[in-house]
């Protein structure tokens, strides 16, 4: 049965899956960007490196027909969209190649771009807008890619079937944090796999049955 899995989506020792103050310079908010450097390094995400944090990386590209992400992963803008012609962070071919679903309480009209990735705006509940990626993912997974709001409601329903989050060893001090007032959610899940490279400590979380 495909699955929604949560890949790649990095925290600080102290708990922080984003820095504060997202803007155009900022993308994941002020220090945000120290959460992923080791990603960046990796082949899969257009580095050299190899090896373990490389293998962890990879496992988020496989077999995902769809995507989910909130509205603040997409851009900055909030509020009403105005005339405004913001078409994501990843220019003319993001990375996607497939349809992926914005939620956002301020819909917009589809954009279609290179290589395949459609971005669709919804202010459907959350798990309207799961089916309808599954719908679209044709019987492959499909990847919940943040950012820290949308993964805590999906993980609070309980609709979150694999997660991967690699802990860094910075401090953030401050930003959104993920697993604060979760309560019982978490109850239903357990750590299947924790591996340490010299850059970060990926942990695997699975839904229990």
């Amino acid at each position: 049965m495909p699955k929604l899995r949560l890949h790649t989506f990095a925290m600080s020792l102290d708990g922080y899956g984003a820095g504060v103050d997202q803007d155009l310079e900022h993308p994941l908010g002020i220090g945000g960007r120290l959460l992923h450097e080791w990603a960046f390094e990796t082949a899969t995400f257009g580095g050299s490196g190899t090896g373990i944090d490389d293998d962890f990386a990879a496992r988020g590209e496989v077999d995902i027909g769809a995507t989910i992400m909130g509205r603040n992963m997409f851009g900055p803008i909030r509020g009403e969209w105005g005339d405004d012609r913001w078409r994501g962070w990843w220019g003319d071919n993001p990375p996607y190649h497939h349809d992926v679903f914005v939620l956002t309480h301020f819909p917009h009209e589809p954009i279609e771009m290179d290589g395949g990735t459609t971005f669709h705006f919804t202010d459907h509940d959350i798990e309207t807008v799961l089916k309808r990626a599954f719908d679209a993912a044709g019987g492959l997974d499909v990847r919940l890619g943040g950012g820290v709001s949308t993964v805590r409601q999906y993980w609070r329903a309980g609709l979150i079937d694999e997660a991967h989050i690699p802990i860094v060893p910075v401090l953030l001090g401050r930003g959104e944090r993920v697993f604060d007032d979760l309560g019982d959610a978490l109850d239903d899940y357990e750590v299947a796999e924790v591996v340490s490279s010299p850059a970060v400590t990926h942990v695997r979380i699975v839904k229990r049955g």
